[in-house]
């Protein structure tokens, strides 16, 4: 389906050529699956960790500032549909913050509440 546009392209390509395209967008989209469908929000006991794929993100609880809903449909690890997922600032951040969705948002925040006496938590009464 991802080759359909290349088609042009086949009827004049040599077989090599062809199965060289095919790799790479096998290769593609099998990375874009297994990064898609292995991201974790591992609690432990000091620090959050997120996972993607070869992806990782190591937070100490200490560092997180505030925590609040995003209605943004790209966030960050995660595309959402129309859910809204939860904004994590914090004082590493590359960009000031990451937006993840997990799959119990009130558990989860339920978790930093207790982790995170510091940061403010806003839009989940």
């Amino acid at each position: 389906m991802g080759t359909i546009p290349l088609l042009p392209l086949y009827k004049e390509a040599s077989i090599s050529i062809l199965i060289i395209l095919s790799a790479i967008y096998l290769i593609s989209a099998g990375f874009l699956l297994w990064y898609v469908i292995s991201i974790r929000y591992v609690i432990c006991k000091d620090y959050l960790v997120i996972k993607g794929g070869p992806f990782k993100s190591k937070i100490p609880y200490q560092n997180i500032t505030k925590v609040s809903l995003t209605t943004e449909s790209l966030t960050g690890y995660r595309i959402s549909s129309s859910d809204k997922g939860i904004e994590l600032f914090y004082e590493s951040a590359r960009h000031g913050s990451i937006k993840i969705l997990p799959k119990n948002k009130r558990v989860f925040v339920s978790e930093l509440r207790k982790r995170c006496p510091n940061a403010q938590i806003q839009g989940f009464e």
